[in-house]
């Protein structure tokens, strides 16, 4: 197999990969998949790494010297990387899990965590405690229900691109289901990991109510057979020109504005771009998720029950 036919393999599609990590990130993480592979080394063990590296960065961090804050840099661009890379090497050797799903999505928000807390430290004597408010509301009001959106919004992308198979669109309702049927004696790993993961899935699904109702609708009118591929195409054509917004809204955009305010000496430049910039481009994306499952519903007919 060729060069670009392997890093083609790996990507879960043209549609939704940004041009940073078609052009950097992904073969930079095909490499180490390769060598990684060589070794027998599981993906979730290349997770794991990437959260040590993640925490190791927002150490860095926390210092005003600007050659600690550039290693702090490295160190995060390495932990993407290897986020990139876990998820390469489980296409590449079918070691794709829910469990390694859910620790791909831990990942980042364990490195943000590390990167707000030290960021906090380093400016709590000017800010006071402030700034654990400033970075409190940016990280748990703003970050996580931007990355958390955008990641679903990507995965119906690709849902109606490749199907089930190709998407990991997971409902609540089928994960609480799977939820009750464990027992913490037994499952207490699993059924954590569920809990957290379930959760997450059903904050998803508040945020798009449209999108939710065009869902149910689209599974009851095509119960048992495959959805035409008209709908796909015209789902396609409407959810393209939003995946621009969903990749500024995952990682690589707000790392750029976070290197470039440690580059600065000044980090709070960070949280602030988080709770403006980021929250009108939030706002913005969903507007036009939800009004497109609306317009595709209202064209299949009766809209399904909320």
């Amino acid at each position: 197999m060729s060069e670009n036919k392997q890093l083609a393999a790996t990507l879960k599609s043209q549609d939704t990969e940004e041009w940073l990590d078609i052009y950097f990130t992904r073969p930079l993480g095909l490499l180490w998949a390769r060598l990684f592979n060589r070794f027998g080394v599981h993906p979730n063990t290349v997770t794991v790494i990437s959260i040590i590296l993640g925490v190791a960065a927002g150490v860095m961090f926390y210092f005003e010297d600007i050659w600690l804050n550039i290693v702090g840099i490295l160190l995060l661009i390495w932990a993407n990387i290897y986020d990139s890379c876990d998820g390469q090497l489980a296409r590449m050797t079918g070691k794709k899990t829910r469990l390694g799903r859910v620790l791909d999505g831990f990942a980042g928000d364990v490195w943000f965590f590390s990167i707000y807390f030290f960021i906090c430290l380093r400016l709590m004597p000017v800010w006071g405690v402030w700034i654990w408010v400033l970075c409190a509301v940016a990280g748990f009001l703003c970050h996580g229900k931007q990355c958390a959106l955008a990641d679903y919004y990507r995965n119906v992308h690709l849902f109606f691109l490749k199907g089930e198979a190709g998407s990991e669109l997971d409902n609540s309702r089928k994960l609480s289901a799977e939820y009750q049927q464990l027992r913490w004696k037994d499952d207490f790993v699993w059924k954590l990991f569920l809990y957290f993961y379930r959760n997450y899935t059903a904050s998803q699904e508040r945020m798009t109510p449209r999108c939710q109702s065009f869902l149910r609708t689209v599974r009851e009118k095509y119960a048992g057979i495959a959805i035409p591929e008209a709908l796909r195409a015209d789902f396609r054509s409407g959810s393209l020109p939003i995946m621009p917004l969903t990749n500024i809204l995952t990682f690589n955009c707000r790392a750029i504005i976070l290197y470039i305010s440690l580059l600065l000496g000044l980090p709070w430049i960070y949280p602030v771009s988080e709770i403006t910039v980021f929250s009108v481009l939030f706002l913005l994306m969903r507007m036009r998720h939800e009004q497109l499952c609306r317009n595709l519903e209202e064209s299949l007919g009766e809209p399904g029950n909320t």
